[in-house]
């Protein structure tokens, strides 16, 4: 019952006009299968009637075929018409579901319009690039602070390791040359004593590279 007093929707309109176009569609069909029908029996009446000779049967039976056949081409006409209107109808329905799409975004983009503010959203948007701005800076300045930090203690600790190693190296193997080194003729002159307890710079460079240092 609540079916009746229900109001119907554009959709439901479209829906029941397809449905009457189908019905009449079916009904041009059976129209046109009895003229068609009646247009063979009438065809063999006018070939019966010639035969026999009866020359005005044969003309009055010739003119109703002519109308039978006209009224058989009109329904070819009217059915094509009610086929327009069935492909007016569906365009029509599709058209209204494309304006119903459009104006239930048009509904959605106008509350989200109120709800969003312009002037708080760029607000946003620059406090966000201040503070990103203000991180980045931060950043920058910690960075900088610790190479500062690494370079000022770790590299120059570990070269001045690495160089205190080398000539820890260096000064045992020059005390080893100079310990197994065959003592001086007391008769030499003084500069040539001096040139064999001087370690030349081949000799450290020698030392240098045979502790993989360059």
């Amino acid at each position: 019952m609540a079916s009746l007093f229900k109001k119907k929707t554009v959709d439901d309109v479209i829906k029941e006009q397809n449905r009457e176009l189908r019905g009449t569609q079916r009904q041009i069909a059976r129209d046109r299968a009895a003229l068609e029908k009646q247009e063979k029996q009438m065809e063999l009446e006018i070939k019966k009637m010639a035969k026999s000779g009866n020359k005005g049967a044969c003309i009055i039976l010739a003119k109703q075929l002519v109308q039978l056949r006209k009224q058989k081409n009109r329904t070819y006409a009217v059915s094509s018409k009610v086929t327009s209107m069935s492909t007016q109808t569906k365009v029509m329905s599709s058209q209204m579901k494309m304006a119903g799409a459009m104006s239930t975004t048009a509904k959605t983009m106008q509350t989200v319009n109120k709800k969003m503010d312009p002037q708080k959203t760029l607000q946003t948007m620059q406090n966000f690039q201040k503070e990103n701005m203000k991180m980045e800076m931060t950043e920058e300045m910690l960075n900088d602070t610790l190479d500062e930090i690494f370079n000022e203690s770790g590299d120059e600790e570990e070269s001045q390791d690495i160089v205190n190693q080398v000539l820890d190296e260096i000064g045992i193997e020059i005390s080893g040359k100079m310990v197994n080194a065959p003592s001086a003729s007391k008769n030499l002159p003084s500069a040539s004593t001096s040139k064999a307890t001087t370690i030349s710079d081949e000799e450290i460079e020698r030392q240098l590279k045979a502790l993989g240092v360059d």
